[in-house]
């Protein structure tokens, strides 16, 4: 891969989007496609042929996805299936079909099966159901996954899939409603704290177990990925290795945030999948590792946030 090549960067405004934005402006990548949803529909099929052939990038990342959290997995699920469905398969389909050198597509977790042993390595996917909470989304990222996976044996498209774990960090969502976990104990507890509230009432049991990686290793793990001269596997689990209880997250977070109120547990709400621990040796084994500690994390993002 050369600086000159055009590299199209799918979602470049989200969260994941614009951290490889700039982690390979970092490396002297200066020649990104970015095109807003108002620029390009990805939608839109016909659009995102047009735009593939006037354009003709070399390298593609497929970070564009409609995200949210468990409150809007559940409520959405038609149009997280749905929306999720349409741009994955207009803009790999125009990749294949313009030639493109390597795509890399961005999945999720959450394709795993709702009982899966722990850790999760990429053998258990399609061996059992899946929580019910996040279904929608996960079987459009699986249908992504497994599209670029026939698409690279049948016709040798290079094309590999990164199925990172929960991601928090700069350029988060931190909408009340729809948000994921992370930024919504961010948001929480650096306005309880701010406000002086007495206290803070969360969701669920605060029981279940999550693996939480910076979005920054996750671009690093993109452009050690797309950038070997050998195509990667066809998925890759990318996880920080260790994991944390909700609850203990969210002690975490208020105390980094300066909240020294009351903390509730509302147990009439959804806990999600219990656990689920990504087994990330294959990236490991290819020469990727995380860098950015949990705590050095929390301390950045808690900073980043009240700066908005």
């Amino acid at each position: 891969m050369l600086p000159s090549d055009k590299i199209f960067i799918a979602g470049h405004r989200g969260m994941v989007g614009s951290a490889c934005v700039r982690r390979f402006q970092a490396a002297g990548y200066n020649n990104l496609l970015l095109r807003s949803r108002a620029q390009l529909d990805l939608r839109n099929k016909s659009a995102v042929d047009d735009f593939f052939a006037t354009e003709k990038p070399d390298y593609v990342i497929l970070a564009a996805a409609r995200v949210g959290g468990i409150l809007a997995n559940n409520t959405y699920p038609a149009e997280f299936l749905t929306e999720n469905l349409e741009i994955q398969n207009n803009v790999i389909w125009a990749a294949y079909r313009s030639g493109v050198k390597k795509l890399c597509f961005l999945g999720s977790s959450c394709i795993y099966p709702r009982e899966s042993p722990q850790p999760i390595c990429e053998d258990y996917l399609l061996t059992g159901p899946l929580e019910p909470t996040n279904e929608g989304y996960a079987i459009a990222k699986i249908a992504g996954l497994k599209l670029c996976a026939y698409l690279r044996r049948q016709y040798s498209f290079p094309a590999f899939s990164l199925m990172p774990c929960n991601l928090y960090g700069t350029n988060d969502n931190y909408h009340p409603e729809h948000s994921h976990v992370f930024p919504a104990l961010i948001r929480k507890f650096c306005t309880a704290a701010d406000q002086h509230l007495p206290e803070v009432t969360l969701w669920g049991t605060g029981n279940p177990w999550r693996e939480f990686m910076h979005v920054d290793d996750l671009a690093n793990a993109v452009f050690y990925f797309i950038s070997q001269t050998e195509l990667p596997p066809e998925l890759i689990n990318t996880g920080a290795g260790t994991e944390i209880t909700i609850r203990t997250l969210a002690e975490t977070i208020a105390q980094e945030a300066d909240f020294h109120g009351n903390i509730t547990w509302d147990t009439t709400k959804p806990d999600g999948m219990f656990r689920k621990l990504l087994d990330s040796s294959l990236a490991k084994s290819l020469g990727w590792t995380p860098k950015i500690s949990l705590s050095d994390g929390i301390r950045q993002t808690i900073r980043e946030f009240r700066a908005l």
